[in-house]
């Protein structure tokens, strides 16, 4: 028995790090499959445009300056005025509050900037609350609880579709997304492969912990 004992140990000795070396590359093969999968579905619903008739078109905010939509805000809000006029809804709601030190919110300046365009201010509801999209998103679900609508085509940049979907979803909103085709965000491949990036790790870490992982001033929140 004595002799046999030493070969034994020595198997058992080898198959322990071949184990933990399994493990750890299954581990990253998953995080792979995982980050990549939801890269992908970034791309994919950014491609998408879901425009039907809903009670409202959501326009998320982005930057403004003095009560002037910045362009990327104005993008969003002529992407709006194309679905409004287009008849897919009776209202459009801008959404976004300001930083310290503003005189106007984001939402004030999408309104201003719409009925400077002809949309009645009647058919625009504002809802400057909330520091980044999850804010914002579940306050426009409690205006709506309270208005009696519930669909809506959220407008924002093509990269934030789908957590923009995703949160608004889970508001209790009946959401899809009509992505704008036109901005800074869309001019070139290095910031779309930038803000696939970026919106990948924001949408995983909004799924583990159902919080915002926003930075300022990216309107991208």
């Amino acid at each position: 028995m004595g002799p046999g004992s030493a070969p034994a140990r020595a198997v058992t000795g080898r198959a322990a790090p071949r184990w933990i070396r399994r493990l750890l590359l299954g581990t990253v093969l998953m995080a792979v499959i995982i980050v990549g999968g939801t890269a992908f579905r970034v791309w994919q619903v950014a491609r998408v445009d879901g425009d039907r008739p809903v009670d409202a078109v959501v326009v998320l905010g982005a930057a403004q300056y003095d009560g002037e939509p910045s362009p990327v805000l104005a993008a969003r809000l002529k992407h709006a005025l194309a679905l409004y006029r287009d008849g897919l809804a009776p209202r459009i709601v801008t959404v976004g509050g300001k930083q310290v030190g503003d005189l106007y919110t984001e939402a004030e300046a999408g309104r201003r900037y719409l009925i400077a365009r002809g949309v009645p201010a009647a058919a625009i509801d504002l809802v400057d609350e909330g520091a980044d999209t999850l804010g914002s998103l579940k306050s426009v679900a409690a205006r709506a609880g309270q208005e009696g609508w519930s669909s809506a085509l959220v407008v924002s940049d093509p990269w934030h579709s789908l957590r923009a979907r995703t949160m608004a979803r889970d508001a209790g909103l009946d959401a899809w997304t009509s992505p704008t085709r036109s901005g800074p965000v869309v001019q070139t491949r290095e910031t779309q492969a930038r803000y696939i990036f970026r919106e990948t790790g924001a949408l995983l870490y909004y799924r583990l912990t159902h919080a915002s992982a926003e930075t300022e001033n990216t309107g991208l929140g």
